[in-house]
């Protein structure tokens, strides 16, 4: 009997790169199950490189990466897609597809020859639809939308997929504000629900309200992880992000808030 994993995926020693330039070496670290992971640091650092090989978009040179106890590269893609969904940084649509039309190939890794679109099928689309907010848009072309607009799309595109697993890249690019709380509202109501979150933030503040795990990059590198409570520190923000600031308790949810402080002003 095999025994139970305590954390669906596990990093192992891992390096990734592009063609020769190395951009996360020797890296490992396990992703809470059912928890909301934010992965922070500076432009550059290796966070969207992670994400993407979690996904099994870039393969390690070195190193693995399991779920479930097994090496991502020996899942077959549909089973694989069936467990993890991916929203990445940047999407193409094919040329004149409705909304609609892109929400429902969210549905394609539950498709087999014997078995294609159903009620169900047909329940998720429309779930996925009302959750990102398009539901009023299924009908228009996905090429006539606001950045914004796409964004929630493609959203509901990988909502509609039904993962346990959410990789999110930098989910509220495009977005305004509201926008922005809206869809972090929903991916911590899902986090609530029992789903495992993997969202790549430049936010800090968006990171350490919503998110039950930290992971924090630099160079390629972990500098630390952890509860946002115990690690979000103004002398770790000074070193991963050049910034100084002093972090008090968000005056809404008591976690961490960073501060910027403020440069003397001539008088």
């Amino acid at each position: 009997m095999t025994a139970p994993h305590t954390h669906r995926i596990a990093v192992d020693s891992v390096t990734l790169a592009y063609d020769r330039n190395v951009i996360v070496e020797n890296l490992s670290t396990r992703i809470p199950d059912g928890g909301f992971t934010a992965i922070i640091g500076p432009n550059g650092c290796g966070k969207s490189t992670l994400l993407r090989s979690i996904a099994r978009i870039l393969a390690p040179q070195q190193g693995t990466i399991a779920l479930d106890g097994r090496d991502i590269a020996r899942h077959r893609p549909k089973e694989l897609a069936r467990q993890i969904g991916l929203l990445p940084q940047s999407s193409t649509a094919p040329e004149g597809i409705t909304v609609a039309g892109l929400v429902e190939r969210g549905r394609f890794p539950h498709q087999t020859p014997f078995a294609q679109w159903s009620e169900q099928d047909e329940h998720a689309v429309l779930q996925a639809l009302r959750a990102a907010a398009v539901e009023d848009l299924s009908d228009q072309h996905v090429d006539m939308l606001s950045g914004g607009q796409r964004q929630r799309v493609w959203i509901a595109m990988t909502l509609a997929q039904q993962t346990g697993i959410l990789l999110l890249d930098e989910p509220t690019t495009f977005l305004d504000i509201s926008h922005q709380i809206e869809l972090l509202e929903l991916f911590a109501d899902l986090h609530d629900q029992g789903r495992t979150i993997v969202a790549v933030l430049h936010d800090l503040n968006h990171a350490a309200r919503y998110a039950s795990h930290l992971i924090v990059m630099k160079h390629g590198r972990i500098v630390d992880e952890g509860d946002p409570r115990q690690i979000l520190t103004a002398d770790l923000v000074a070193d991963v992000f050049g910034l100084n600031c002093v972090v008090v308790d968000d005056p809404e949810t008591g976690t961490p808030m960073i501060v910027p402080r403020a440069r003397p002003r001539r008088t």
